[in-house]
């Protein structure tokens, strides 16, 4: 059976594959994450899948047998990308932009191995009650929002935001289990393994 590589720095990701106990070794991968003109947000979070698939196979010694899997997430209010904050004012105006409102949460998941890559895009509606800006504000300041694309993380403390999600919490998360378990039947790595999942 191949070796399965996460090419991704997030906790989040690590945690879900440990979760339905598959084996893995992370990987650090540095790609371009720009947004190409006209591309839209679906597009736009599977070619970044695909892309950190490709650069960890790429890191990876031609002699191994190994699968690589690669995700992206974006959070999408009228149809723009909400990325990670640069700063508080960022933060604050993008909470403040989900408040009361439904958004997107796009994941796309891809894998690859020696001769194919295959990817799904799972997409997910996320309902935020109406904040306030003292609670923006303290949110804020707990810095939580400060590394999460959308400002916010609903597996942490903005949970309690969250009043309606239709779709796959996994893929809010950071990746959906569903459909990565899928892939990686295909591609021969069987999820519930036994033994402690490493990095």
């Amino acid at each position: 059976m191949a070796m399965l590589y996460l090419a991704s720095g997030s906790p989040r990701r690590r945690e879900l594959l440990a979760q339905i106990g598959v084996p893995f070794v992370a990987l650090s991968v540095d790609i371009d994450e720009s947004h190409c003109p006209g591309e839209s947000p679906e597009s736009y979070v599977e070619r970044l899948a695909r892309a950190k698939a490709a650069a960890g196979l790429a890191g990876v010694p031609a002699s191994t047998a190994a699968v690589v899997l690669g995700a992206d997430t974006a959070v999408v209010l009228d149809g723009q990308i909400l990325g990670k904050p640069r700063d508080r004012a960022e933060a604050l105006a993008t909470l403040q932009a989900l408040s009361g409102r439904e958004h997107l949460v796009l994941t796309a998941v891809a894998l690859i191995d020696a001769q194919r890559c295959e990817a799904r895009v799972v997409s997910s509606r996320v309902h935020f009650r109406s904040l306030n800006a003292s609670e923006i504000e303290q949110y804020w300041a707990t810095g939580e929002p400060q590394d999460k694309a959308g400002s916010y993380g609903i597996q942490g403390l903005a949970a309690v935001f969250v009043s309606a999600l239709h779709g796959s919490y996994s893929a809010v998360v950071g990746l959906p289990l569903c459909e990565t378990a899928e892939l990686l039947a295909e591609f021969g790595i069987p999820c519930w393994q036994k033994g402690i999942p490493h990095e």
